[in-house]
């Protein structure tokens, strides 16, 4: 617990926080030397009130995982920025071996882009490939509805607790993607929170699209974002006269690749069109029989599976997680369960 404490000292951030780390084990006996005496104090503070305890109580309630830097399940993209969270909750599975494609853009996209933009991630998932993007208006939620359609893995990344979906309109598509956040459970969108959480998205993606943007969009800070880190940048070209694709055509202009068709994101990413790896092995042990068992009913709850199985409900939430995250099963509406693999 004394690292998820640490994380969640009032005024620890980034900086602090890795500055800690980076000692190991020592850095927490030296913290009044490393950060000073009031954070050192406000550490103890948060260790004596049991505020970690009562996060992942919180969080547990809620189907959520706080994942942190000290963890070997931490995202390892993440660890390439220069200001890595040192803590994100998770809620979901997410396929950390399969590539990853950043498809966002304007909030009030045309309807031309709204369909491209479906029509590329339902292609990409249905290749295998893992669909990012930010749950927005516009083309945010084309990207994930797209993904959804193409049966593939979806994630979102707020600007808000996990917990507080925004824009409210989107909570039913939020209950069918996984959700991923560096703020607080409980914490609201405001308007500095969207450009931090942009470079995530830029971080998590192998290649990063942009459909449609204008000059002050902010998937523009999530293509500077990706363009720093070394990913591909990928933007859909144009009317020259339209002010809605100005910004993703000056992005063009600058450098970034030419996107027309779904073979260009293929390309960028390396892999033969339709095709983003080989076929997931089969699990072994309790969680090979699970998966099995889960392919027969087609889908399932966990009680269901609990009972043809003999196992408790604990022992059936955990492999299912663990299937999850190795890409086996995905997550359905109402709490069911089906086999991907």
């Amino acid at each position: 617990m004394s690292w998820l404490a640490l994380a969640l000292t009032p005024g620890v951030g980034p900086a602090r926080f890795f500055r800690v780390f980076a000692e190991g084990e020592a850095g927490l006996e030296r913290l009044p030397e490393l950060l000073g005496d009031a954070h050192a104090r406000a550490y103890r503070k948060v260790l004596a009130e049991g505020r970690a305890e009562a996060v992942q109580a919180r969080a547990a309630e809620l189907g959520v995982r706080p994942v942190g830097a000290w963890e070997a399940d931490y995202p390892a993209p993440l660890r390439h920025l220069a200001d890595p969270p040192p803590l994100v909750y998770l809620k979901g599975g997410w396929p950390a071996n399969r590539p990853a494609v950043a498809v966002v853009g304007s909030r009030r996209a045309q309807p031309w882009a709204l369909d491209f933009t479906r029509n590329l991630t339902r292609t990409l998932a249905e290749a295998g490939v893992a669909v990012i993007s930010g749950l927005a208006r516009g083309v945010d939620t084309a990207a994930h509805e797209g993904a959804l359609a193409g049966g593939g893995p979806t994630l979102a990344v707020l600007g808000s607790g996990v917990d507080v979906v925004y824009p409210p309109e989107n909570a039913d598509l939020a209950a069918r993607l996984t959700l991923m956040s560096e703020l607080p459970l409980g914490s609201g969108p405001s308007a500095g929170s969207f450009p931090r959480r942009n470079r995530l998205i830029a971080a998590l993606a192998d290649v990063v699209v942009i459909v449609q943007a204008p000059e002050k969009s902010g998937a523009l800070i999530t293509a500077a974002l990706a363009a720093e880190l070394g990913r591909e940048v990928l933007a859909v070209p144009g009317r020259p006269s339209d002010w809605a694709s100005r910004g993703s055509n000056r992005l063009l202009r600058d450098g970034a690749g030419v996107l027309l068709e779904p073979a260009d994101v293929f390309d960028a990413l390396g892999i033969a069109t339709g095709k983003a790896g080989e076929a997931l092995p089969e699990p072994e042990g309790e969680a090979g029989r699970l998966w099995r068992a889960l392919r027969q009913r087609g889908e399932a709850l966990p009680d269901d599976l609990a009972l043809d199985l003999g196992l408790n409900a604990a022992e059936v939430l955990g492999l299912l997680t663990q299937l999850e995250l190795s890409g086996h099963v995905r997550a359905l509406p109402g709490g069911r369960y089906e086999a991907a693999g």
